[in-house]
């Protein structure tokens, strides 16, 4: 389906990048008119929903011509996608001869909505992968992979198969060239992802609508919050950071924790670690689960963020992080664990701490705990960081510079 989208302006963001606002406009001026098509999973949750909402009308805004699609697809497509995520980022697991012609069959339906004249498609993840097999468009249309996931050490048995429906792409983009498979880096390029300092997600907020929203979920503002927004899934490992919080709290017994998430329409094994993470946080009424089955949207979301001490991330494989972003950019510190892209964006001592066991990273959130003013400090570092690297017009600017490229 086509994603309808709000019109927005590279102009709202003057105020906080300045003179690189003309910048921008004038390197899209030899792509204005140009055809650029987005193809990802799901218009409504996760990172690359919350990316391209906001990307392609700034594409839009400087003349591109910029379009979002989204697949339409059964359950059952979503459950071999989720293998097809799980196994790239090197899990053990086997996906049937039903399971590849299921996945093959759903794109080639889904390759019909692509626009044939288009200049430029880009396909976002593994999901949609499979559809440049099926579309004819003109000659000179450059195809182009955007990889999500940490793709350094995958299932190689799946990746053989699966890097089959990539050998036409004319490029891929990957968070790190860490991620860039052997056989194709020629092909590969990097840059990270970004957010959106003016979306719902992270525009400022009033205190008092911040501390309502956390008394109408039943946490209390005036104790302190360490809060963890992540999907249910187990490459995110939440049993650790309750892990972490069970650790903390025998020392500071009124810290609370809130667990946000999404339930999103594409991971329908979602379900499944949810109950999983619910049963292992058990009776404690100190451990709060925050998503959109009890009402929280976007906005709630940084409200929560807003009024945590320190946001925790505990996930073994993550491709970026935007999660940890959010929180920079509101001035949280981050703790975490050093994997995939988390690593650019927390400076060790910084903005954040990384460190890889439960003892270590409860350590880190307890000395952020007891020292506000190094708290502090640590905020302002983080949000500087998000706007010199990790924002919505950094991420504009170096696909503006890849289709350039591409076009010649």
């Amino acid at each position: 389906m086509k994603v309808q989208l709000k019109e927005r302006s590279v102009e709202e963001y003057r105020s906080i990048i300045g003179d690189e606002v003309d910048r921008i406009k004038e390197l899209a001026e030899p792509l204005k008119g140009k055809k650029i098509i987005h193809l990802n999973a799901t218009a409504f949750g996760g990172g690359v929903a919350e990316i391209l909402q906001n990307l392609v009308p700034l594409m839009r805004s400087v003349g591109i011509d910029a379009h979002w699609y989204a697949l339409e697809a059964p359950n059952e497509f979503f459950n071999v996608t989720k293998k097809f995520h799980n196994t790239l980022q090197g899990a053990k697991l086997e996906i049937s001869t039903q399971e590849w012609a299921l996945y093959e069959q759903v794109c080639k339906e889904n390759s019909k909505m692509i626009d044939e004249d288009a200049d430029i498609i880009v396909i976002h993840d593994p999901q949609p992968a499979a559809t440049r097999l099926f579309v004819k468009t003109k000659p000179s249309t450059k195809w182009v992979w955007r990889c999500h996931i940490d793709l350094s050490t995958p299932n190689t048995e799946i990746w053989e198969r699966f890097s089959t429906y990539l050998r036409d792409y004319d490029k891929m983009i990957f968070h790190l060239n860490e991620y860039f498979p052997k056989q194709l880096r020629e092909k590969c390029v990097d840059f990270p992802p970004s957010i959106d300092p003016l979306s719902e997600k992270n525009i400022e907020l009033d205190n008092a609508f911040c501390v309502e929203v956390l008394r109408k979920l039943g946490i209390d503002p005036t104790r302190p919050l360490i809060t963890v927004v992540a999907r249910f899934d187990p490459w995110k490992d939440l049993f650790s950071a309750i892990d972490v919080y069970r650790v903390v709290k025998k020392e500071m017994p009124v810290l609370q924790l809130a667990i946000v998430s999404a339930m999103a329409s594409d991971d329908p094994e979602g379900w499944i670690f949810f109950e999983k993470v619910a049963r292992y946080a058990g009776m404690d009424k100190d451990i709060f689960f925050c998503t959109n089955l009890n009402g929280v949207g976007n906005k709630e979301v940084n409200a929560i963020q807003r009024m945590s001490a320190v946001a925790l991330h505990t996930a073994i494989r993550e491709g970026f992080g935007l999660v940890i972003s959010e929180a920079l950019y509101k001035e949280v510190p981050v703790v975490a664990r050093p994997v995939g892209g988390v690593k650019i964006q927390i400076e060790h001592g910084k903005c954040g701490y990384l460190e890889n066991d439960v003892e270590k990273l409860a350590e880190k959130v307890l000395y952020l705990l007891e020292d506000e003013q190094r708290r502090r400090q640590m905020g302002k570092n983080g949000r500087k960081t998000v706007i010199d690297r990790f924002i919505i017009t950094v991420n504009l600017r170096n696909y503006l510079k890849l289709f350039l490229k591409l076009l010649g």
